[in-house]
């Protein structure tokens, strides 16, 4: 975490997050700083200033730095969404239109945004479920050319909720029959302990472990 707020690099450091000091401007816009918190060597970075503008200098600078690196802007307005995309963030995220858009689901839908909390924050009280992303790359190539049914056996507990395509986006509740592809994401809710289990099945040179 990049901050030079003392109030929120004491609560960070307090969950063990390591905390870097801005530099000479005091932010995450140079490459010192962004160096001395690992961008080289980082897997994402998540752009949250209170200013649109340093977001965006953030990204610019972040993109340069480490090509392959998956960003995530916060956003305060709409032109400014468009000017984070440009400047190379992978995700743009704005606040004030997913507050608004929940505001008005919770009035028409309330039990739709519970459960979605309820998904997000774990079970709601069941123990060991999780709702988490799973990438199929290399290192979870032993699911490529696989049906969905397959991997996702119906007495593991598992449920493959969605899966992101790059070239048909998002398909909510795919069907069993569906063929997993390389660099799909598919989004799985269940028991950790199973999710850990087909994870390790589907890496080569490794076995399920056996608990």
């Amino acid at each position: 975490m990049i901050t030079n707020d003392s109030r929120r690099a004491v609560a960070a450091h307090d969950h063990g997050v390591r905390v870097v000091r801005g530099g000479q401007r005091g932010d995450a816009t140079e490459e010192e700083t962004l160096r001395a918190a690992g961008i080289e060597r980082a897997r994402a970075l998540i752009a949250a200033a209170d200013s649109d503008v340093e977001n965006t200098y953030i990204v610019l600078t972040a993109r340069a730095l480490n090509p392959r690196l998956l960003i995530v802007a916060r956003a305060g307005s709409e032109p400014a969404e468009r000017r984070l995309a440009s400047a190379g963030a992978d995700r743009v995220i704005s606040p004030y239109r997913i507050g608004g858009r929940r505001m008005a689901v919770s009035a028409v839908q309330p039990m739709l945004t519970e459960f979605m909390d309820t998904l997000a924050a774990g079970t709601g009280g069941e123990s060991g479920k999780v709702l988490a992303e799973i990438l199929v790359d290399d290192a979870c190539a032993g699911l490529i050319g696989r049906a969905i049914h397959d991997v996702f056996l119906p007495n593991s507990g598992l449920v493959v909720m969605g899966v992101e395509r790059a070239a048909s986006g998002v398909q909510v509740g795919p069907r069993g029959d569906m063929i997993i592809e390389r660099g799909d994401r598919l989004m799985v809710y269940g028991e950790s302990e199973a999710m850990d289990q087909v994870v390790q099945s589907a890496t080569p040179g490794r076995h399920p472990v056996r608990r």
